[in-house]
């Protein structure tokens, strides 16, 4: 039998992936709604870092996580554009 073994996959490049909204939202905020991790924890994470200074980023489920946020954070804008 053959073991196959896989490397994680991990998203180091976050930040230039919401280039067009780094600006217009807060991230501390969005850390800690979606997250509930503290806004340093997730800035290493965007910025492809450990806590440590070393090679990081988002795993697999971060990753999914924080699509499913946007997304959440998205609606959320559109029903407020929406009762304007």
């Amino acid at each position: 039998m053959e073991t196959v073994m896989t490397k994680p996959i991990v998203v180091t490049d976050m930040k230039r992936k919401v280039q067009d909204i780094l600006m217009a939202v807060s991230w501390r905020d969005f850390a800690g709604t979606y997250f509930q991790k503290s806004s340093s924890w997730f800035y290493h994470k965007m910025d492809g870092i450990d806590g440590n200074g070393g090679a990081g980023g988002f795993n697999q489920q971060e990753a999914e996580q924080m699509r499913n946020a946007l997304m959440d954070l998205s609606s959320r804008i559109r029903r407020v554009a929406e009762n304007i």
